[in-house]
């Protein structure tokens, strides 16, 4: 099963991406380091995160997952460093609510 989730940290910030194998503990390639500046070292110490599962398909190719994962990053804005932690894509101000 393929599929696109969410991370939600403790923050609130969230990161989206896609797993094509459908793994159970996959929690995606988001930069630690980004992650790590928002949170003490105290923080660290104790760290959950929830992962859900926000869009699957057993039919779907590699290529409509990479298209419906690009997608939900813009819609969720977990591009926008005050609300998530993906990069990709850029995130650009017309973005926000429609603008």
């Amino acid at each position: 099963m393929k599929v696109i989730y969410k991370i939600t940290c403790p923050n609130g910030k969230i990161y989206l991406g896609k797993d094509l194998t459908g793994t159970l503990n996959y929690f995606g390639s988001a930069d630690s380091r980004l992650i790590e500046r928002d949170f003490t070292a105290e923080q660290m110490r104790d760290f959950t995160v929830r992962k859900q599962i926000l869009w699957e398909s057993g039919t779907a190719t590699d290529k409509e997952v990479n298209f419906k994962e690009v997608e939900l990053i813009k819609e969720l804005q977990s591009n926008n460093l005050n609300i998530g932690y993906n990069q990709w894509p850029k995130f650009k101000v017309s973005e926000q609510a429609g603008v």
